[in-house]
């Protein structure tokens, strides 16, 4: 007898994700493991399981000042960079003075319509379309975050440096065919609390830009605000 380790539900002899909480049972250990003594499921995790998941390390250091202060300007040639993946035609972008998100339906950019396609007629998504995307998705980030002031590293195009984005590998068979064509129709509620958070980062960049030139730190509440707008954005994204 078989139960899921997230939920504890009970699971089906050949069941590869959860009936109830759709968690992948083979994603980790013990997915046939009985529920612990006592006869309850086991507690549920500390927190959400999403298949977008974004930690930031925090700079508990002293921050360079001076790239702070010309942190517009240092920061032109990685943004000219990602510009050029990211594709400047027949895409989207959202900016909120530190917190970008930028994606393109065809050419640069997010593989978006190709993986429309292929979902729609052969109910598939090639793992190399979703390696560049992630990938991309990563690199946006760190350059987001460096632009909000939350690390004076400059932005590496490859290395995870204080950034940790993770997002799940989609298995296209589990994956409706007809729900990406009106995602993006589904996202416009968050799209629209995202743009006055978007409104609250640039008040939150401002003042931070401040205290680091006068104090040399980044205080931890300016920073959780910003590390929870991104992530709100990225999990957005990748629903979209």
């Amino acid at each position: 007898m078989a139960y899921c380790p997230n939920c504890g539900a009970q699971l089906p002899d050949d069941a590869r994700f959860c009936p109830t909480c759709g968690h992948d049972v083979h994603e980790r250990a013990g997915a046939g493991a009985p529920p612990p003594p006592g006869g309850g499921p086991p507690a549920p995790p500390a927190s959400p399981d999403y298949p977008a998941r974004l930690e930031i390390d925090y700079p508990d250091r002293p921050l360079n000042r001076l790239t702070t202060f010309f942190r517009v300007f240092t920061a032109i040639p990685i943004l000219i960079l990602l510009a050029l993946l990211s594709g400047t035609s027949e895409g989207y972008q959202h900016t909120a003075g530190s917190t970008t998100a930028t994606g393109a339906a065809v050419g640069g950019g997010l593989v978006v319509v190709p993986v429309v396609l292929m979902l729609l007629f052969r109910r598939k998504y090639p793992g190399w379309w979703f390696d560049w995307n992630r990938e991309l998705a990563r690199f946006s980030t760190r350059v987001t975050a460096y632009l909000a002031l939350l690390d004076d590293r400059y932005p590496s195009t490859d290395e995870e440096q204080s950034v940790h984005l993770e997002l799940a590998r989609p298995d296209g068979e589990r994956l409706s065919r007809g729900l990406p064509l009106v995602k993006w129709l589904l996202a416009i509620p968050h799209y629209v609390v995202l743009f006055f958070l978007y409104i609250a980062a640039i008040v939150v960049a401002v003042v931070s830009w401040f205290v680091i030139l006068f104090t040399g730190r980044l205080p931890e509440g300016l920073f959780d605000f910003q590390v929870g707008v991104i992530r709100w954005t990225n999990r957005v994204v990748a629903y979209a």
